[in-house]
């Protein structure tokens, strides 16, 4: 079993895991889950917990430079084992966006626009669901609800920065610390596929302009060829009615026509 082949693999699981994850967290979220129905959404969330861990630690045994490995994915490790306290549990969706980038690596440029936006929502959406349950219980806090946090992520997401609605609790500030630098990140990776579609875009149109260009060219060469084959033809017969000699031919398809 190679490491490449693991994560071949793990790449739906990892997805579903991580869907159900977010399904969980946003349930309990939401709804301000207590009781038993809390504890069904942790017990999901600790289910999906172990397949992330065991995704590490799988994928560290089987990397052939482990301490390479080790060093280049140390987020993937903060990710399994920081998200301590409850909002940053989300941090484990990273898993979902790696998959989803590692397949639109391979695809076309509409899979990579497609990978962007589908960040973007995911972002905003586990955003505000994050600040949602840092400062919902904090007094006086301006967010109360799903809508507000919405609203905030997708405020702090475009750089616009209103500031009608903002974290008052540390571990919010940080959050949104974290959303403004993936915000700079997505909006990086939109400007440089739409950057690229248009260079792609201009270049095709020149590719066609040139593909015109060298038809027209051939068939002008073609019209000489056969004017001049014409001219040759002409003037053998003017030769051979005068008795003169046929005119010589100079060159390709050239002819050189009777001195009178």
């Amino acid at each position: 079993m190679t490491q490449r082949r693991w994560q071949q693999i793990m790449d739906i699981p990892l997805t579903v895991a991580a869907v159900i994850f977010l399904i969980a967290y946003a349930w309990e979220v939401i709804a301000n889950l207590d009781g038993v129905p809390m504890l069904i959404a942790e017990v999901i969330i600790a289910v999906t917990w172990v397949v992330f861990v065991v995704d590490y630690a799988v994928n560290l045994v089987l990397a052939e430079h482990r301490w390479f490995w080790f060093r280049k994915h140390i987020f993937d490790l903060f990710v399994v084992v920081l998200p301590m306290l409850r909002p940053l549990r989300l941090l484990r969706l990273v898993t979902l966006l790696n998959v989803l980038q590692r397949r639109a690596g391979t695809a076309v440029r509409g899979g990579v626009l497609t990978y962007a936006v589908g960040s973007s929502l995911l972002l905003v959406f586990v955003a505000g669901l994050a600040i949602l349950d840092t400062e919902r219980s904090i007094a006086g806090s301006q967010i109360t609800n799903l809508g507000d946090g919405i609203w905030w992520a997708f405020v702090t997401i475009t750089t616009v920065g209103y500031g009608d609605i903002y974290p008052a609790t540390t571990l919010g500030r940080v959050i949104a610390g974290g959303v403004m630098v993936a915000g700079i990140a997505l909006l990086g990776v939109v400007t440089a596929t739409l950057a690229s579609w248009i260079v792609e875009r201009v270049a095709a149109q020149d590719e066609l302009s040139h593909v015109a260009t060298r038809r027209e060219v051939k068939d002008l060469t073609e019209q000489v060829s056969e004017l001049k084959q014409v001219l040759l033809e002409h003037a053998t017969q003017m030769a051979a009615s005068s008795g003169t000699p046929a005119p010589s031919v100079r060159g390709e398809d050239s002819a050189t026509l009777p001195k009178r």
